[in-house]
This record gives C-alpha cells, sequence and structure tokens, in this order.
C-alpha cells in the first residue's frame, strides 16, 4: 500500500502543474523563443539549454534543430506544436516557478492529456459556449490590465498587435481547457466510495506510511463598523442623483462619469463597463435586480448593495445577458462614528474576558458581520466550506493574528479594511485547536474518505485514457520516443 501513498502524492503534484498549466495557457501566446535560419539550425535557445533538463530516462536531449513551428505531437484533430512547450516553460520562468525538475516529456504529456480529453467532449457532444469562453477571456485581459497598467501594455508584454489579436488567440486555447475540463467531470461525476472502500484504504496502509494531518484552527470573530449617518447615505445619494440626471436630461456620456467618479477598480477605467451579466451570475443581487428590470439605454434610480451606492446604464441586453456601466461610490464615515465604534469593541472585549458573556453570545447580540454573526462568528474556510482552516493555508495576515492565541484566548482589538476602504474593527478567538497527528479513522474520517475517493477517480481517469488512447488517432514526434510518459502514448 505504500505505492498508493505515492500515487497519492503524484495526483498533489500532478494537480498543482495542471492548475500552473492551466493559467499558463490562459495567458499563454505566440512568442518567439527560438530563431531559426534557412537550414533549421535554432540561433537561440536558452530555455532549452543543458541546464534546464534532467538527465533522468524521461529526458530527452536538447534539440539543435528545429523545423518552423514543429509539431511535437498531434492528437485526434489537435496539434501540439513544440512552441507550445516553449510558451510553457517561457511562462512557468516567468511567474517564478522552478523548471529545474519539470522536463518537456511531463509537459508534452500533460498537453496531450488535455488535447485527448477536449476531442473527445467534441465527440460526445459535450458543449461549451462561446459566451463562457469570451467571459473568461475577459476576466484574463482585466486582471492582466490590473497587473500591467493598461491595454496597450498588455498587448505590448505579449507582442501582440492588439488585445484583439490577443483575445483571439485566448479564445482556443481557453475553450479547449474548459472542453478538457468538461470531460474529465464527466468521466468522475459518478464515481462515489463506499464506508467499506474508505475502510480497506486506510486499513491497506501500512501505520508508518498513514499520512499526517497538519494542525487545524477553528476561528470565530466580531466586527463592529463604524455606523454610516443617514446624513452621508443621503449625501452620496444625491451625488448619483445628479450624475443621473446629467446623463437623462442633459446628454452626459455615462461612460465618462464612471471614468472620473466611480470608485470601483475594476471598472472604472473601462467606463464601468461589465459585459455579459447573468441572472444566476455572481454579482450582487439588487445589481442584477436593476441590470434587467430596464430596457437598453435606461439609467437606473440610485441603489445600495453590500459593495456601496450605485446608479447603472444598460448598454446592450443580449437574450440572457446583459452589458451593463455603473457608477459605484462610498459614504463617508466621521471619525466620530469610528472613534464610537472603537469605544464599542474595547467594552465587548472587556465583558467576554470578564465572563459577563460568551464570546459566541456577543458575537449574535453585537457583530455587525451578517455573513458570521447567527453562527457566534464561526468563520467558513472559504476552500472546504467547513469550519477548519489549515493553519499553514489560511490567509497570512489572519494566520498572523490567531498563531499565538490559546484556545478560547480573546485577541486584541485588529483595526481592518472592507472592500471600501472604510475602518472596522475585529476581535478573534480560537473555537478549536486541532494539533497536527497521525491521522486516525474515526476522528480523521472526512479526509480520509476525500483521500479515497481521490484515489478512485484517479484509477477512473487512468482506465478511461488508456481505453481512448487505444481507439485515438495519435502521432508523437519521433523526438520523444525516448519519453517515459505515464501513459500509452507512443502505443508501444
Amino acid at each position: 500500500m505504500h505505492l498508493k501513498i505515492k500515487n497519492l502524492k503524484s495526483i498533489q503534484i500532478s494537480k498543482l502543474l495542471f492548475l500552473v498549466l492551466v493559467f499558463t495557457h490562459a495567458v499563454v501566446v505566440s512568442q518567439e523563443v527560438v530563431t531559426v535560419d534557412s537550414t533549421g539550425v535554432a540561433k537561440s535557445n536558452e530555455l532549452l539549454s543543458t541546464e534546464n533538463t534532467n538527465a533522468a530516462n524521461d529526458t530527452i536531449k536538447p534539440f539543435k534543430r528545429y523545423k518552423a513551428e514543429g509539431i511535437s505531437a498531434v492528437i485526434g484533430e489537435y496539434v501540439i506544436l513544440d512552441s507550445d512547450i516553449d510558451k510553457s516553460y517561457l511562462e512557468l520562468s516567468s511567474q517564478g516557478i522552478s523548471i529545474e525538475d519539470i522536463t518537456r516529456c511531463q509537459l508534452l504529456g500533460k498537453l496531450m492529456e488535455d488535447k485527448l480529453y477536449a476531442h473527445h467532449a467534441k465527440l460526445d457532444s459535450i458543449m461549451v459556449s462561446d459566451d463562457e469562453v469570451n467571459g473568461q477571456i475577459e476576466q484574463q485581459i482585466q486582471y492582466m490590465i490590473g497587473e500591467l497598467g493598461n491595454e496597450e501594455k498588455v498587448a505590448k508584454y505579449y507582442r501582440k498587435n492588439s488585445i484583439a489579436e490577443l483575445r483571439k488567440d485566448l479564445f482556443e486555447v481557453n475553450k479547449t481547457i474548459k472542453l478538457a475540463g468538461e470531460m474529465q467531470r464527466k468521466i468522475v461525476e459518478e464515481v462515489e466510495v463506499t464506508p467499506e472502500e474508505v475502510r480497506a484504504f486506510f486499513y491497506s496502509i501500512p501505520e508508518n506510511d498513514r499520512p499526517v494531518f497538519g494542525a487545524e484552527l477553528e476561528v470565530a470573530q466580531i466586527i463592529i463598523e463604524p455606523e454610516i449617518t443617514e446624513e452621508a447615505k443621503q449625501k452620496v445619494i444625491d451625488q448619483l442623483n445628479e450624475m443621473r440626471i446629467d446623463v437623462v436630461e442633459n446628454g452626459s456620456t455615462f461612460a465618462t462619469k464612471a471614468v472620473l467618479y466611480s470608485k470601483d477598480p475594476g471598472s472604472a477605467s473601462k467606463g464601468g463597463l461589465y459585459k455579459g451579466i447573468k441572472r444566476n451570475g455572481p454579482m450582487a443581487k439588487e445589481f442584477k435586480d436593476n441590470a434587467f428590470s430596464l430596457l437598453e439605454g435606461e439609467v437606473s434610480e440610485p441603489f445600495e448593495t453590500e459593495f456601496g451606492y450605485h446608479i447603472l446604464y444598460v448598454e446592450k441586453i443580449k437574450g440572457q445577458e446583459v452589458d451593463v456601466r455603473h457608477v459605484l461610490l462610498f459614504a463617508d464615515v466621521s471619525q466620530g462614528t469610528i472613534d464610537k465604534a472603537r469605544v464599542k469593541i474595547d467594552s465587548i472585549r472587556t465583558n467576554i474576558v470578564a465572563g459577563d458573556i460568551t464570546f459566541a453570545d456577543a458575537a449574535r447580540k453585537f457583530s455587525t458581520e451578517k455573513e458570521t454573526r447567527n453562527n457566534g462568528g464561526q468563520l467558513v474556510n472559504p476552500v472546504s466550506f467547513d469550519t477548519k482552516f489549515d493553519l499553514t493555508k489560511m490567509d497570512p495576515t489572519l494566520s498572523a493574528q490567531v498563531y499565538n492565541l490559546k484556545e478560547g484566548e480573546v485577541s486584541k482589538v485588529y483595526t481592518d479594511r472592507d472592500r471600501s476602504g472604510k475602518s472596522m474593527f475585529k476581535l478573534l478567538t480560537i473555537t478549536n485547536r486541532i494539533d497536527e497527528h497521525p491521522s486516525d479513522y474515526v476522528k480523521d474520517y472526512e479526509k480520509i474518505k476525500e483521500l479515497a475517493l481521490k484515489e478512485k477517480q484517479l484509477r477512473a481517469i487512468e482506465t478511461w485514457q488508456n481505453t481512448k488512447i487505444k481507439d485515438t488517432y495519435i502521432n508523437v514526434n519521433e523526438d520523444y520516443s525516448d519519453c517515459k510518459f505515464s501513459s500509452n502514448w507512443l502505443k508501444k
């Protein structure tokens, strides 16, 4: 069973590589990594030098000659170019990830897996809408703009003549990845493990080889936000109404208002634009209600969401989706209300420490955070959706605030800021601390079940992959004939 644990570790490594490559190919572009003369000899190829290759069996020798845009492999209808592997290396390096132990064979193997999934997704009539792909591309472009400054700089960084050219390159890459993901989900969607399978999985692992689970914490918090006065609320509503009147009655441009005044960093620079808003999408309910209640060209009355105060302009209605522009403003908070909130949380802390009220009851009675107060302030892990946090994977700021707390101890008062930059005050406590420990079948059943399920899913994927490799046209360049792939891509 020792091999099972090794396989489980390899799953995690493969998953990490997969996530890296998903991001890589989400932003990958046709950068020239190798220049070739008329004889096909590479003039410059630092990335593929012997310094970045392994002497292991699954490592091929550095290539000295190339065909322009040479083909590494063909999987069904998909072609993988030498430059696709080169770009994977380039992107990994640019993200500060060491490529020393990642071979071309490994990268090609991962690319071939993705193409195999995508090829059979199409054969199985699995659909991915162009709108869905374009929505993801828009998010990627906005992330790049946030990192680099503007569209022109993004296009230049990725060596494109325009942002439109970059979008075109991103489209096929993103669609292939989405098809591959949907195919994988279909393969494992009905895979389940029974309690007996979980038990057999755990007890077949030699005791010395069983996983060790790291320290975990359960954390609760009390949030006190400074009160926003009715006067401050009315002031911001009046500002938005003035903008609305200027657009509706005086012909001013809504986009200009957003650029000049909106406090939304994700949309202000593009005139407040959000494309492809869906009724079941992630936007705030009040935002969607306004977006879908207006006709094209109409401007909403001011309305409030958890993010602040808005006015919204419907630019285009596209069936079940709308493109909108909005202006976001925040109500001002006075120093007087900030001081009042600080006095209040100091008083709450004093009463908890004195034993006059429990932390959970204080959270239910006083905390201004709707998401946690009804549960006694208990935080929910956004990754696992339970209340346990792995101490090594917590948000660094939160980890630093609770690291030295004893179970049941109340932290000092911390000053935090919400999305709008408004100050708020916070108390923390550890409701349960679970130290690092060898896995226990009863106490750690859910974690062990997750590992057992992952192994069973892996077997299902391997079985599917081995079957489909036999049934699919696959041609791998002879330069990779010495690769030790984990699957039989060479059909030997």
